[in-house]
């Protein structure tokens, strides 16, 4: 990503959090980043566009922190929260501090549908990746790690939506970690 597109974007998050999606044109994201309507476009074709990057920013951002706090601790628990933190708590605090959050995740829902279900994957594979020592305990249990990743990262996405607060939202997530951590012998 160029640091042009990168300040796009930037400036996306700050437009649409405070007007949303819909009342926020293409001339007000130029503005607001500081380019030209024609830079704008070379970057970035509609709005549908804008958000279909940032999801893919927002992914890759979380994953890369993921990774680096996943090397620094060996419990299954202590990596399941790390994943939960990133993968959904970031999401809903910002989500929670933006006027217009509803506008932005429609948004999100009508133009970025593949993008959010490519993001969804990739959070996916890590789950798996961090289940997969105890396939045997898994199996056990009549689970593999990629059917219980994928349990684990729809149901933790799902109670960030359903969520009615923060306290809420974690609770929801210590149980789906303490059902992992039984599923997996721990």
């Amino acid at each position: 990503m160029t640091k042009t597109e990168k300040n796009i974007l930037d400036a996306a998050v700050r437009l649409f959090s405070r007007y949303g999606v819909k009342r926020t044109s293409m001339g007000d994201l130029a503005q607001e980043a500081g380019v030209s309507r024609q830079t704008l476009y070379n970057a970035f074709k509609n709005k549908d566009d804008v958000l279909r990057a940032l999801i893919r920013l927002y992914t890759e951002e979380a994953l890369a922190e993921i990774e680096a706090a996943l090397d620094l601790v060996q419990a299954l628990g202590d990596q399941l929260d790390i994943v939960f933190d990133k993968m959904v708590v970031a999401g809903f605090d910002l989500v929670a501090t933006m006027p217009n959050a509803q506008d932005l995740i429609d948004g999100f829902n009508s133009a970025g549908k593949e993008e959010m279900g490519a993001s969804a994957e990739k959070f996916r594979v890590v789950i798996e990746r961090i289940l997969s020592p105890h396939h045997a305990a898994l199996a056990k249990a009549g689970l593999t790690p990629s059917d219980l990743s994928d349990f684990v990262q729809r149901s933790a996405k799902a109670a960030g939506g359903a969520a009615r607060d923060k306290d809420h939202l974690v609770a929801h997530l210590r149980t789906l970690k303490h059902l992992c951590l039984a599923a997996a012998g721990q």
